[in-house]
């Protein structure tokens, strides 16, 4: 009988061991695989005037400013006039109307290009990388100061248009990168997304591009795990003294907090997201502790404005509270500006009004940064 008890003992622990491995290993998935996104999550159910109705879900009723793709074409879509069950009605704030039953994909970035997006001409350029050329798109401004985007993990350049018109409008050149592993860019040796660890390097060698077509200070614009490649670059390039200012929306500020908060997300117990950091590195050689510029804060610290959504549920906003009282402790000005509304990199997409306000000011110097919200 005490065998049996001991094999069946035996049994259950060799389970959970496979379960939490398998959690681990499933957590690190999250943070550091490839991932091509497809389309379609939603269908036109109906259109009248200049609304449509479509199939509802979270985000398709989702207050704000925001896209509807389908067959190479585009709307930008207002806030919601009107709810059923299992629809949702939209204006149409520019765009064609799709016609019924056409499947589309609903979401927060702009679609395409900066000439489909908002109709303003760019060049396409070659960033030279160490792993080989990286498209880059150029739109061209006045004057010595560029702004250069830098997207999130498994996004697209695309998302960083939203604040292409402000920049446009106060004549700044802009440079949206792309990195390794993304789509027309060449891929990591190993396959894998470093998290920010290797990425800010793609971000070096398309600052030394730029000053090779007249650039001489920069405007760093991050967006999710594109804000900890920016932190890494003002971390550890010898470019670094060249960037004046940094915009920040919705960064990883800190991997490890941001590992917690997706094993939340999954309902997987705390010890998993520590698990899911070992393998990480194990599998990318990535010291995930230095990747938190909370701890680690970077050498060189220019003005910040630093934007986040209260309710993200992919980078808690604690990381933003984290980083600005290490910013007051070390005398690096951020201006904090949370958002009460909005999911992960929404904060544009639920107010754009203030948040193009807040871009523009802080561009054009009329806005100081402060610690604090």
């Amino acid at each position: 009988m005490a065998s049996v008890k001991w094999w069946a003992a035996s049994a259950v622990l060799v389970l959970v061991v496979v379960a939490a491995g398998a959690g681990a290993w499933y957590g690190s998935d999250q943070s550091i695989k490839v991932v091509r996104h497809g389309t379609g999550n939603t269908r036109v159910l109906a259109v009248q005037g200049g609304t449509v109705t479509l199939a509802r879900t979270p985000q398709a009723a989702a207050p704000g400013t925001y896209w509807l793709e389908w067959s190479g074409a585009h709307s930008m879509l207002g806030d919601v006039v009107s709810e059923a069950p299992g629809r949702v009605t939209r204006e149409v704030l520019r765009g064609p109307i799709p016609s019924v039953g056409t499947p589309g994909h609903f979401g927060n970035v702009p679609p395409g290009d900066p000439k489909v997006a908002w109709g303003i001409d760019y060049t396409e350029i070659m960033v030279p990388t160490e792993l080989g050329p990286a498209p880059a798109w150029y739109v061209p401004g006045d004057g010595t100061t560029w702004v250069v985007a830098v997207h999130g993990q498994n996004g697209r350049r695309k998302a960083e248009l939203k604040i292409l018109p402000v920049v446009h409008e106060l004549g700044l050149p802009f440079l949206d990168i792309t990195y390794r592993n993304d789509e027309g860019a060449p891929p990591s040796p190993d396959g894998l997304l470093h998290l920010g660890d290797a990425e800010w390097r793609d971000l070096e060698a398309a600052l030394r591009h730029a000053t090779t077509m007249g650039a001489r200070r920069f405007i760093l614009y991050g967006t999710s795990m594109g804000g900890q490649i920016v932190g890494q670059f003002l971390g550890r390039s010898p470019l670094a003294d060249v960037v004046d200012r940094v915009i920040m929306d919705a960064p990883m500020i800190d991997v490890r907090m941001t590992e917690e908060q997706g094993a939340r997300n999954a309902g997987l117990p705390a010890f998993v997201a520590w698990s899911a950091g070992l393998v990480t590195e194990w599998r990318t050689g990535v010291d995930t502790d230095r990747l938190s510029l909370i701890r680690h804060p970077p050498r060189v610290r220019p003005p910040l404005l630093l934007i986040h959504t209260v309710p993200d549920a992919e980078h808690p906003i604690q990381e933003a509270y984290d980083l600005v009282a290490t910013g007051a402790r070390l005398g690096w000005p951020i201006r904090f500006e949370p958002f009460e509304r909005g999911g992960h990199t929404e904060a544009w997409n639920v107010d754009r009004a203030r948040y193009d306000r807040l871009v523009r000011d802080f561009l054009s110097g009329r806005s100081g940064a402060r610690s604090g919200g």
